[in-house]
């Protein structure tokens, strides 16, 4: 696959662009609603669809599915994100408002984040073809972990992470709005929406780790991997905001997941022995999330929304407005210059 470099500036200056209309739409800290998340869902769906049409048209049918194979796997897969991330907010009490501005940089750190390991990932499989082995054997045994532990729940309150960034970096319990920093008797120390940023970077990170190999069971293009990954990732906030309250609803999702990284780690194995087509890769990836997701759906038929429920990290709480003002009044204020000794 041939791509010049100006299709690589352009694919890079159109996601700053759709980051910077979302943070710009979002710019001010609000609770946002089911409506408004389903309605930049089906922005972000669109727009990885319409790129894969564009792939389809540059450079072939080949190409086209493996992008759409690829971006399958990766929103797939993030779904399962999306569902930790409603419980370490819940953990937290982070209020809905500030959510967004959590995930925005979480999205944005993925993003860079993912980029490296796709590089790395494309640089050894060139070098040392053996790896894919490798990665095929992880997802395997990755995806029958995770059959075995689809009941296990997440408990952001165990985290080693948690414990090292509250060992080493000061913290109050106090959120005051989207600061992230706040100076306290001349102190500078974080917020709660600091250690939840650097738990849901983690938790991505961690996330990384599956669905960057799982990509590369389908397609080896560097480009396709990344673009497929951006676009899933891109329309990864709106899909909390769509999805947070309905967690006790996707019952057999994670056992749908499983079966997906077994699926592509069998077809990584098989390379060199036998080729399976895109198509059918496509087509049995799409079959067990749709049969997944339909059944989890019939299966909890009537039950409505409801907020997620974990066990609490700490004794959190939002900072009054009288709070908030002596906070904005101490940062106004600026130092008194020494006046030296009185002149004689």
């Amino acid at each position: 696959m041939d791509v010049p470099l100006y299709a690589w500036l352009a694919v890079l200056g159109a996601i700053v662009a759709m980051l910077a209309i979302d943070l710009f739409a979002h710019r001010r800290a609000h609770v946002i609603g089911v409506r408004e998340a389903l309605a930049w869902s089906i922005v972000w769906v669109l727009s990885g669809i319409s790129f894969g049409i564009v792939v389809w048209n540059m450079w072939g049918a080949e190409y086209g599915q493996q992008y759409f194979a690829g971006y399958l796997i990766e929103k797939s897969l993030a779904v399962d994100n999306v569902f930790i991330w409603a419980i370490i907010f819940a953990a937290f009490a982070v209020p809905r408002e500030l959510q967004h501005r959590v995930l925005f940089l979480g999205v944005l750190g993925a993003l860079i984040f993912r980029g490296i390991f796709i590089a790395a990932g494309a640089a050894l499989i060139q070098n040392f073809s053996w790896i894919l082995y490798v990665f095929a054997a992880f997802l395997i045994l990755t995806g029958i972990q995770l059959l075995r532990t689809r009941n296990e729940h997440v408990h952001p309150e165990r985290s080693v992470v948690l414990r090292l960034f509250r060992r080493f970096v000061p913290m109050t319990d106090v959120y005051y709005g989207q600061r992230f920093l706040v100076r306290k008797a001349g102190v500078l120390v974080a917020t709660p929406l600091l250690a939840v940023l650097v738990l849901v970077e983690v938790t991505d990170i961690v996330f990384a780790v599956d669905s960057i190999p799982a990509i590369f069971a389908v397609t080896s293009e560097p480009f396709l991997v990344f673009t497929a990954n951006a676009f899933a990732i891109l329309g990864l906030r709106a899909m909390y905001f769509l999805l947070a309250d309905l967690i006790h609803r996707f019952i057999y999702l994670k056992i749908g997941l499983a079966f997906v990284l077994v699926w592509v780690g069998i077809k990584m194995a098989l390379l060199d022995v036998f080729y399976i087509p895109t198509t059918v890769s496509l087509a049995v990836v799409a079959l067990i999330i749709t049969v997944s997701i339909g059944a989890s759906l019939i299966a909890t038929r009537g039950q409505g929304r409801r907020p997620v429920e974990a066990t609490a990290a700490g004794s959190f709480r939002v900072a009054t407005e009288e709070e908030i003002a002596e906070l904005e009044s101490v940062g106004r204020r600026k130092p008194r210059a020494s006046s030296g000794s009185p002149r004689s």
